[in-house]
């Protein structure tokens, strides 16, 4: 019997401010990533478009921890380039 496969997910704090005003904070936020680590900015442009964001100024990243745990998406999506 196969041991069921275990893939690499960061999770992290976060703070998004808008430039429109008001903002959004999130704790233990998990996401599925397609590599053993992922830079701050990486994670900031993920965040920002897994969730379909709009209008956003600053993003930070207060704490970051990559665990192995199986991916709950069947692909995982990985990190865009800034555009």
């Amino acid at each position: 019997m196969t041991q069921p496969t275990q893939d690499k997910r960061v999770c992290f704090d976060f703070e998004i401010d808008f430039s429109n005003g008001g903002g959004l904070q999130g704790q233990d936020f998990r996401l599925d990533i397609t590599e053993e680590t992922i830079s701050d900015a990486e994670l900031a442009d993920y965040i920002v478009r897994d969730l379909n964001l709009l209008m956003v100024g600053a993003v930070r990243i207060l704490k970051k921890t990559i665990i192995t745990e199986a991916h709950k998406r069947k692909t995982p999506s990985p990190p865009h380039p800034t555009l």
